[in-house]
């Protein structure tokens, strides 16, 4: 994996992704992004598509309150669709998934510092991905 950064597009993979994302027809984009997180959320073994669910993820966050806007560098040029609000579970899925995997891209660190801040990068997004808790109306006394 060509890393340079710890942000969600600093890899040649998610940088590959975001021009997937510019190639497809616009109504063809979500589709992509919500099978990455599946295919992700399911694997069993090496996950081979966290790059990309990471990318993803940020995406769908930047269009949630209190989300930042997708790296302009290295992420997606065009924009992308109105995301249904049930792709915040999945993506939220997917980065615990990710975020739980020893062997995965956790380990790909060799600075432990990048790696905290990578760390810190998947929990502001998930952060921000997790569904508001639940209101509960309160009675007037």
């Amino acid at each position: 994996m060509g890393t340079w950064d710890t942000g969600p597009f600093d890899n040649d993979t998610a940088a590959d992704f975001a021009n997937a994302l510019d190639d497809a027809e616009p109504e063809a984009r979500e589709a992509l992004i919500r099978g990455v997180l599946i295919r992700t959320i399911d694997a069993t073994g090496y996950l081979t598509e966290a790059e990309e669910a990471v990318a993803a993820a940020a995406l769908i966050a930047a269009q949630c309150p209190g989300g930042e806007p997708s790296d302009m560098s290295y992420g997606p040029e065009t924009p992308m669709p109105v995301f249904p609000v049930g792709l915040r579970t999945l993506a939220d899925e997917a980065l615990a998934r990710i975020a739980s995997d020893e062997a995965g891209p956790a380990s790909n660190w060799v600075d432990s510092e990048d790696w905290k801040r990578w760390r810190s990068m998947l929990t502001r997004l998930r952060a921000v991905l997790a569904p508001p808790p639940p209101s509960i109306a309160l009675f007037d006394l």
